[in-house]
């Protein structure tokens, strides 16, 4: 395992005036089921995978019965880094509700909505913003009932809780590595580093699950509730919903500093990638450029465009230039 930076390579560049101005380096990796099918960059970079690997902090949730009656929305919900809008803050407390719990049992803190129409209301009303509104409330909630069913403590956040202990045995049988550390999240949970190979590997294993074991069975309803209910995964607007949109079962899901993932069962494939520099414009256009290249999104719709091709434009419409792919790279 290597550090983040060694090794990287460009993955997007901006153009401006006919000039480049900018370039994005990182690491991405592709896995099937035996292994690294291609890679750019050092497939050994160490990475906090961060909100991307939502899905295997759900595991515990599904393989232990805690979780074995929710919908699908609310596993959708339970990957999510969504954006606080009424929809996603009615199903958090709905579900908070349905467990005799309620916000302040929460421990993910609280931060002000990305939403814009959620927002507004807010500042209309003077209402507070307020855990539910929290990316992170859905993963929240899934952990609460996890706790609920495991008997631990409030504290469910802290790392050797059995919550914790619970999800970083899983993270680590998927990714096939022991996790060399873990650093706090924005929402206060432990956060386990691992390879990016070690990423792409789980994801592989996502992708290639059958509905065997409790373990196959909780990969598949995870990958399947986030293909089949994007706008609870992120909202209007975001890469993840309007991607996911754009394509046909396959899950993906992004990570702060510039992480992305994706699942494509029909092809047995995983992937995972990194910017190193956390920038989320470069992650964006890079995983459209590698969802491209697997055949599974078209470069040309709308939503694919909107990340990488589309000449980008300022305030006054006018184009500047454009996000392209590094030479070399997909």
């Amino acid at each position: 395992m290597s550090d983040v930076g060694a090794g990287a390579v460009p993955l997007v560049d901006i153009w401006r005036g006919g000039r480049l101005e900018s370039q994005h380096r990182g690491h991405a990796v592709v896995c099937d089921a035996s292994g690294v099918v291609e890679a750019w960059g050092d497939p050994g970079a160490v990475i906090y995978p961060r909100s991307s690997c939502k899905m295997l902090q759900a595991l515990p949730l599904l393989e232990s019965g805690a979780g074995a009656a929710l919908d699908d929305r609310r596993l959708a919900l339970a990957c999510a880094s969504h954006q606080g809008s009424a929809m996603h803050v009615a199903a958090v407390s709905a579900w908070l509700a349905e467990m005799g719990l309620a916000e302040a049992d929460l421990r993910c803190g609280a931060h002000e909505p990305t939403d814009i129409p959620e927002r507004n209301r807010l500042i209309c009303t003077g209402d507070a913003f307020c855990q539910l509104h929290n990316n992170c409330s859905g993963k929240h909630a899934g952990f609460l009932m996890l706790n609920r069913h495991l008997g631990g403590g409030t504290e469910y956040v802290e790392v050797d809780h059995p919550v914790q202990k619970a999800v970083r045995a899983a993270f680590e049988e998927v990714t096939g590595e022991d996790s060399p550390g873990y650093g706090i999240d924005g929402c206060s949970a432990p956060n386990f580093a691992t390879s990016l190979g070690g990423l792409a590997r789980a994801m592989a294993r996502f992708a290639t699950a059958e509905e065997t074991g409790a373990r196959g069975r909780a990969m598949v309803r995870l990958r399947s509730a986030m293909a089949r209910h994007p706008e609870m995964v992120a909202g209007e607007t975001r890469a993840c919903t309007e991607l996911m949109r754009a394509m046909d079962g396959v899950a993906i899901k992004t990570g702060a500093e510039a992480v992305f993932v994706a699942i494509v069962p029909s092809k047995g494939l995983g992937v995972a990638l990194k910017v190193v520099d956390g920038g989320t414009r470069a992650s964006e256009a890079a995983i459209v450029g590698l969802l491209a290249r697997l055949g599974v999104l078209d470069a040309g719709h709308p939503a694919a465009l909107k990340r990488l091709g589309a000449p980008q434009r300022n305030w006054r419409g006018f184009a500047w230039g454009e996000v392209r792919l590094s030479a070399g790279f997909c």
